[in-house]
């Protein structure tokens, strides 16, 4: 079967999806556009300010889908092959992570925009609050160290177009090609350099249209053909780090060279990740979720036109059985190594933290919160063709830690070939695309963790501000700065705590739609939520705890350790399991808060 046939019928089963399951959502949550949102009621132009349906789409969009809808189906379809992964996409996206989206953005506006941690405490208990700020912070911890550690390793080396092999550094793609031929090759220094201006305009955008220079729609249609020229420019003057490292420390070896310009970037990207977090959301949030909303339609679109031109026939298998030849089982691990695209306990943090406060209307919150998460569906699906496509010996597959973002960039260069552009442009549009998802998720994961930080201490002015901020990037940079080891060899950060990202991100899913669940039962009453938020809430509370239990148990098989991830894998089961007993109790109670903050759903 040709991947154009699976992504049409993919397509056509998700807006059916849309058009029938996300009408039935609205209608239960009795979505109403006579009631004002927080936006509106609440309005300060800094932090609460409506927005129109089309740009907080696309800010929603680029801000809650990063690389996860990339990395982890291609991560699975090497794993189990890529049916089971489709098939979890298609099923988890329209019943379980839509459900989820939508649920705690509805939950957020009916709540004064507050977060869900919020609405926690308000239905649950203040002791449930404090374990799920706890829990959230941690997890945000994680999803920092993976893509800031993913991304920094994409700045580093190079690609051979010829052979589709990546390189550590750019003397050994040099040596191994030879100069003559070095026309062919991507160089990644050049991949950071296009972000880097890239992660420049956004601010000028963001200044033009504040002091009313041009407006949001206008600065738009400027700013994209200049992100153009960010990627088509950068491959002339490449950030090659590791060639700095190489020349300053003579005879330094390949693999070290590669690792200390990695690190280099990681503690840049933690250092940006401090500064753009402090920024107002005008001056670099709106703005660049702007542009980035406009790459994953552009990156969906060419997929699209790639896939009807090009007619690519399937070359990995199908499935690849129940268990990895390192021993890991499709139950419970296809639902946590695909944690974006499917379902993700991270969308519940941007839509009630900032989504929610630009609203403009309740109906708004189907097309935000439950079709954004339908569209990140097919970007997962995009990433299985991606690697779908790949030979059973492509060097991109066969590496002992394969890159999903070389195998990703890779995929819609050779889309963006089918309709005439240099294979090296189109991977770098790829390149660079990721990012720009990667960019916001970091600094929203890292201006939420503040917020969590300063939560709990109580220390609210700008010395909490500095600390909190400090302290969420800090300790990211502690891991990612490690020599770390997996099956007995070293392994970057991102693959080592990939697995403990999505587990703890899919149980951070769990307990949000737990959270939803004591809301809506403790306000409607109505069976019907037992079914599509409580069963939701339950199945991603089995797989996830059962992946952490599994993982701790692999950790400590030859006795306790002091392995880091497996103890803060039981940190994390220990919180979940009290915050679940909390939730159980509440749904047994038959008093409801009188808090200010409780309204009916």
């Amino acid at each position: 079967m040709e991947m154009l046939a699976i992504v049409g019928c993919s397509a056509v089963v998700l807006t059916i999806a849309y058009f029938t399951y996300g009408r039935l959502l609205a209608q239960l949550f009795q979505l109403n556009d006579a009631v004002p949102t927080p936006a509106n009621t609440m309005r300060d132009d800094v932090d609460y300010v409506p927005c129109e349906t089309a740009p907080l789409l696309g800010q929603h969009f680029s801000a809650i889908a990063a690389a996860g809808p990339i990395v982890g189906p291609i991560f699975a379809a090497l794993a189990f092959g890529w049916l089971p992964a489709l098939l979890w996409i298609l099923f988890g996206s329209i019943f379980i992570g839509g459900v989820h989206d939508f649920a705690a953005l509805v939950a957020s506006i009916r709540h004064r925009a507050s977060s869900i941690i919020e609405v926690v405490r308000v239905h649950i208990s203040q002791r449930a609050y404090l374990l799920f700020l706890a829990f959230v912070w941690l997890a945000l911890v994680y999803i920092v160290v993976a893509f800031t550690d993913i991304t920094a390793s994409m700045f580093v080396g190079a690609i051979d177009l010829q052979t589709n092999t990546p390189y550590k550094t750019m003397a050994e793609a040099a040596e191994k090609v030879g100069n003559a031929e070095t026309a062919m090759l991507v160089k990644s220094g050049g991949v950071a350099t296009s972000s880097l201006i890239y992660l420049m305009l956004p601010l000028l955008m963001g200044i033009l249209v504040r002091f009313k220079v041009m407006s949001m729609e206008k600065a738009t249609w400027v700013f994209l053909p200049l992100v153009g020229v960010a990627i088509w420019i950068g491959q002339f003057i490449p950030l090659n780090v590791d060639a700095i490292f190489m020349a300053w420390i003579p005879g330094l070896s390949v693999a070290d060279a590669n690792l200390y310009a990695v690190r280099t970037w990681d503690i840049f990207l933690l250092i940006y990740c401090v500064a753009a977090s402090m920024t107002p959301m005008w001056l670099l949030l709106q703005p660049r979720g702007q542009l980035g909303g406009y790459f994953m339609y552009a990156a969906l679109g060419t997929a699209a036109i790639g896939l009807a031109l090009g007619g690519k026939p399937i070359l990995q298998p199908a499935t690849l059985g129940w268990m990895t030849p390192k021993g890991t089982t499709l139950f419970p691990f296809l639902f946590i190594m695909i944690a974006c695209g499917a379902c993700s306990g991270f969308h519940a943090l941007i839509a009630s933290g900032t989504t929610s406060k630009q609203l403009n209307r309740e109906t708004n919150s189907r097309p935000i919160g439950y079709g954004t998460m339908l569209l990140e569906a097919m970007v997962a699906i995009v990433s299985l063709c991606c690697v779908m496509m790949l030979p059973l010996d492509s060097p991109l597959v066969t590496a002992e830690n394969p890159n999903p973002s070389l195998i990703y960039a890779n995929g819609i260069g050779s889309f963006l070939s089918l309709v005439g552009l240099a294979p090296r442009v189109g991977i770098v549009f790829a390149l660079v695309a990721f990012n720009t998802f990667v960019f916001d998720t970091l600094d929203v994961c890292t201006r939420l963790g503040r917020f969590i930080i300063q939560e709990l201490t109580g220390w609210r002015n700008s010395g909490g501000r500095w600390f909190g901020t400090i302290l969420t990037a800090g300790v990211p940079a502690f891991f990612v700065t490690q020599k770390l080891m997996l099956n007995g060899k070293p392994a970057p950060a991102w693959r080592i705590f990939w697995e403990l990202f999505g587990a703890s991100n899919q149980l951070l899913a769990a307990l949000t739609l737990l959270g939803v669940t004591v809301w809506l039962w403790r306000t409607r009453r109505a069976i019907w939520v037992l079914f599509v938020t409580g069963v939701p809430a339950i199945f991603m509370y089995v797989m996830s705890s059962w992946a952490l239990t599994t993982m701790v148990k692999a950790k400590f098989a030859n006795g306790v350790n002091s392995d880091p991830v497996a103890w803060i894998a039981v940190v994390l089961l220990v919180l979940a399991a009290l915050m679940l007993l909390e939730g159980i109790a509440a749904m047994l109670r038959r008093d409801d808060s009188n808090s200010p903050l409780l309204q009916p759903a």
